[in-house]
């Protein structure tokens, strides 16, 4: 554990609100809710009303509910207890002011949940999706997150370190006890579960990123020339002016980003800088940036200005493949017949000033997205530290599978499965635990 102090945090979030929950736990949680009640312990999981006081002069703070989790039958396995107070700031100023001077310490981010962790109550990976979880902005994230929160990847990863063992233990019997009367075939059998785990870790891996991906949103840029209308359109896919529009070209120097919900998903929209020979330092910062963010897209909307045709910019052109969307706008104001493609890619033809063709693109948005991000159901990685570590294990297999001594394998066998072990927390952990931890807001 991290200590045996008593820890106190606003779970709630801060702000005036209608109602705060405070949490405490530790050894001096019961102790604490008795003498601010001023009343015996409550029956555990009921919520009771509770009029608390400050010690030990009895100046009333509120008036309000109380709950009482005894451990090890708690969210951290210790003692726990909850305040539900009225949200205002006086309020959370009195009931600082009291903890504190009964010996409690406000908690770290995430101590809670490192504290549940230590106890057993749940692995790294539930600790993780925890955070996903507050921080979900989608439905799409929100439902990952559950699913993760409910032990899916923690079942899935167990279930290999398990098998991993059990080939291990047969390959090291072969060693050890090779003059013993065995069932014949176990190293056969052994590296056969081997190869079999190899091939379901390299199908894990080859998600697309989805999981990461679903975490951090979908990156759409839109991208063009100047004053081809990429900064309306931002505007209207967002429904609010987050970008400057001006007829001035090179009004926009640097990305400017917009969190969007699609049909449940996450999308990181960016306006970028008008493509084109930069006429001083600062639009050509804001260029360079416009090309990385498109190298780095999940998808590009390549805007060309309908009124322009037959001409289409070529630093435009460029940029069309398999992740663009060319995107031919000022549909209203057009002269002469628009192509239905450019560049052998589908085409869809807007006006980012009046809305129309607007309902197509964002239909198109929403298929592209659905299509990134939704998955089957089975649990996918979520974080940098999964895939990496579900890297190496396969590497260590592949290298066990191709080993020429059994010493070898079972060596390469156990980096595997220590590997595994430290996605889930089973193994080698301490000296991740602040890295992992530090994410959370106070209170969770």
């Amino acid at each position: 554990m991290i200590g045996h102090a008593t820890i106190f945090a606003l779970a709630s979030g801060a702000g005036k609100a209608g109602i705060a929950v405070y949490r405490l736990s530790g050894p001096d949680a019961g102790r604490v809710l008795m003498l601010l009640s001023g009343r015996p312990l409550p029956t555990p999981r009921l919520a009771v009303r509770v009029r608390l006081a400050m010690p030990p002069a009895g100046e009333l703070i509120d008036d309000g509910l109380a709950l009482w989790f005894p451990g090890p039958a708690s969210f951290t396995g210790e003692d726990v207890a909850e305040l539900h107070l009225h949200g205002g700031r006086a309020v959370a100023t009195a009931v600082t002011t009291a903890l504190l001077s009964l010996g409690l310490r406000p908690a770290e981010p995430g101590e809670f949940s490192r504290r549940a962790f230590e106890a057993g109550k749940l692995d790294l990976t539930q600790a993780e999706a925890i955070a996903d979880l507050v921080a979900a902005e989608t439905a799409a994230q929100r439902r990952q997150a559950l699913r993760q929160m409910d032990g899916a990847l923690m079942r899935l990863y167990d279930d290999w370190r398990d098998r991993l063992l059990r080939s291990q233990a047969h390959l090291e019997a072969e060693i050890d006890f090779s003059d013993e009367d065995l069932p014949g075939g176990l190293g056969v059998e052994a590296r056969q579960r081997l190869a079999e785990l190899a091939e379901a870790m390299a199908a894990h891996l080859a998600d697309g990123a989805r999981g990461e991906r679903l975490r951090d949103g979908l990156s759409v840029a839109i991208l063009g020339a100047p004053n081809v209308g990429k900064s309306s359109l931002l505007n209207r896919i967002a429904g609010r002016d987050a970008a400057i529009v001006s007829a001035t070209a090179g009004t926009t120097r640097d990305v400017i980003d917009v969190h969007l919900d699609l049909a449940g998903y996450p999308v990181m929209l960016a306006d970028t800088a008008g493509l084109r020979d930069a006429i001083e330092a600062v639009e050509e910062e804001g260029i360079r940036r416009a090309r990385a963010r498109a190298d780095s897209a999940d998808i590009r909307l390549v805007v060309f200005d309908a009124t322009a045709l037959p001409e289409l910019d070529g630093a435009s052109l460029a940029l069309i493949d398999e992740r663009a969307i060319p995107v031919l706008n000022k549909l209203d104001r057009a002269a002469v017949p628009l192509p239905t493609s450019i560049a052998g890619r589908p085409a869809i033809a807007v006006s980012a000033a009046v809305g129309e063709g607007m309902d197509g693109l964002l239909a198109l948005l929403e298929t592209r997205a659905v299509a990134a991000l939704e998955g089957s159901g089975a649990p996918v990685l979520t974080r940098a530290r999964h895939r990496a570590a579900i890297e190496e294990a396969e590497v260590a297999l592949r290298r066990a599978l191709n080993a020429g001594l059994p010493e070898l394998a079972a060596e390469d066998v156990r980096v595997a499965a220590r590997a595994l072990g430290r996605i889930t927390g089973r193994v080698d952990v301490e000296e991740m635990l602040d890295v992992i931890f530090r994410e959370f807001c106070i209170g969770k």
